[in-house]
């Protein structure tokens, strides 16, 4: 049986103090009491921490050499609780998050600014992935939620819809297309255009439509980043799809969309977290925030 705090803060009090009626008002606890953990704590240990050869309290060589332990484990099992009542109230704590580009550069800035307000001392780590990045790290615990498609993997992550993004054309200012309120994706075929990360959900979902609607894109050429695409486009280099939530990403003039129809794709964004297993209270709190975030009318 290992000593209880009760126990070692009797003893540390003891051990600090000339008599018990001392050590009662140290720790404001009654004389017997301590008396009991004393001699349960000396019971514990297998022998006496204090010799009873006097009224005044003086410890054996075996209770003085025990003190400083008695010390230390007082003190770490304060600054353990301290830490844990921090972490429940959200004073303190850490959060990693996995989200897609573009849900990281549209949507979370403001979220995250309005964290910071509320839980100043909560730290907060953004990677900024791919989808099938998102759900490995989020089932291998190296993110605590994530920002993403619905996850192929459902029996290990469970996904919260928050909001919906549709895909647009985006097209150079004054190509033919824009002079439509719409365009329909079969309408894409024949202009050259600016693929984005072949390994992006967004990418295969364009090339899976593309193909249904049995018409074959001519890439000129692709690029990771949204940013780089947008530029392409600007430049007049070619058209391209991007989901219309990173259009605020690549909005700096020369370009614009149209929403793209037959058909009408819309695609579930929301959080991803490991199925099974509780959310720290700082995690849980950012989850709450995003919805609250979303629902309060972002777009």
């Amino acid at each position: 049986m290992n000593p209880s705090i009760k126990q070692l803060r009797a003893f540390v009090a003891a051990a600090q103090s000339s008599s018990l009626a001392e050590a009662s008002e140290r720790i404001h606890l009654s004389q017997p009491a301590i008396s009991i953990a004393l001699r349960k704590l000396e019971e514990t240990v297998g022998g006496a921490l204090f010799s009873r050869a006097t009224r005044q309290l003086s410890l054996t060589p075996e209770g003085a050499a025990f003190l400083p332990v008695a010390i230390r484990l007082l003190h770490d099992w304060s600054e353990a609780f301290e830490d844990l009542e921090e972490r429940f109230s959200k004073q303190r704590g850490k959060v990693t998050v996995a989200a897609l580009p573009t849900l990281a550069a549209g949507l979370l800035p403001a979220i995250i600014a309005t964290f910071h307000t509320r839980y100043p001392r909560i730290n907060l780590s953004l990677h900024d992935v791919l989808a099938e990045q998102v759900s490995q790290m989020v089932r291998e615990g190296r993110a605590d939620l994530g920002l993403s498609v619905v996850p192929h993997d459902a029996e290990e992550l469970t996904f919260t819809p928050v909001l919906e993004d549709r895909y647009v054309a985006v097209c150079p200012n004054g190509h033919p297309l824009l002079e439509q309120q719409s365009v329909e994706w079969k309408q894409l075929a024949g202009y050259p255009f600016i693929g984005i990360n072949r390994l992006s959900s967004s990418r295969q979902d364009i090339d899976r439509i593309m193909a249904d609607v049995g018409a074959p894109l001519d890439i000129l050429c692709d690029a990771s980043q949204i940013a780089t695409v947008g530029r392409m486009v600007a430049a007049g280099l070619g058209i391209s799809v991007l989901p219309q939530l990173s259009f605020r990403q690549i909005a700096t003039g020369g370009i614009a969309y149209r929403p793209l129809l037959a058909p009408d794709v819309k695609r579930p964004l929301g959080i991803v977290m490991r199925r099974r297993h509780a959310p720290s209270a700082a995690a849980a709190a950012l989850k709450s925030l995003i919805i609250e975030h979303v629902v309060e009318g972002w777009g």
